[in-house]
């Protein structure tokens, strides 16, 4: 067991929940004065994307042995940032349990635990940092997706900028989404004699769920963001639906549908 990797796990959780708290006493714009909650959540998420993302990176292009030898071969702060991206999942995890309501969260929370479970593994054991830095890419696609629902949020669709993450998330989601996944699924499968059942299982599961999940969402803004001559923001029918339940920290609370709304 690594009792420095609980450490940072633990510590990441406070500070992403921290940020969050922080994001709520600062003046919020208005075109999210509707729903304060889904603008302060994707601003944290974006931090984590962008910090774990460009982390796994930077540190694949400088440590490729972390991708020759996904088991042992990484350096120390490689374990760092796996564990602040499991402080991050369990904190935001904790923040849809808090605010938003089982039925319209299923799906995310399906995903942060799998997630969790998934990267718990390289910092409880201190293996297979290098094959958890591999599944952060994703973080990089995932950066543009939130940045994609912020401009939704901001009723800044159609436009330029709009149309441009758009694109970049469609890019991103192949380079740095479906091609990881399948990196990570052949090894898997190169390796299932030589890895633990257990963990063969529980990897396959979570690259199952990914993957499945990543190619629908890939169809989704594809066919919504390019196919239609006219990208529109969320209506009551689409990705948010209008409830009347009480949030517990900023009063009315408006449900946020995350059916397929991957968040990495």
């Amino acid at each position: 067991m690594e009792p420095l990797g609980l450490l940072v796990a633990g510590a990441s959780f406070l500070a992403f929940r921290g940020l969050h708290w922080s994001l709520r006493r600062l003046p919020t714009p208005e075109w999210a004065a509707q729903d304060r909650w889904q603008w302060r959540n994707l601003c944290v998420s974006l931090a984590h994307s962008l910090l774990s993302g460009a982390g796994a990176l930077l540190g694949l292009s400088l440590y490729p042995q972390m991708a020759a030898d996904p088991i042992h071969g990484h350096p120390r702060w490689a374990l760092v940032l796996v564990a602040v991206s499991v402080g991050y999942f369990l904190a935001d995890g904790a923040d849809l349990l808090w605010n938003q309501t089982l039925g319209k969260t299923w799906d995310l929370l399906c995903h942060h635990l799998v997630v969790v479970s998934c990267l718990s593994t390289a910092v409880l054991s201190g293996h297979y940092v290098g094959f958890s830095m591999v599944s952060l890419l994703l973080e990089l696609n995932s950066a543009c997706l939130h940045l994609r629902k912020l401009l939704l949020l901001s009723r800044q669709a159609p436009s330029l900028a709009f149309s441009v993450t758009s694109w970049a998330s469609l890019a991103t989601l192949a380079l740095f989404r479906l091609v990881p996944l399948a990196w990570m699924s052949l090894w898997l499968f190169r390796q299932r004699h030589q890895v633990p059942l257990a963990l063969v299982t529980l990897g396959g599961i979570g690259l199952v769920t990914v993957g499945v999940m990543s190619i629908i969402l890939g169809i989704r803004i594809l066919v919504n963001d390019v196919l239609q001559s006219r990208p529109h923001p969320p209506s009551p029918r689409h990705e948010k639906t209008r409830g009347t339940r009480t949030r517990r920290d900023d009063g009315p609370v408006t449900r946020y549908n995350s059916t397929l709304s991957l968040k990495d």
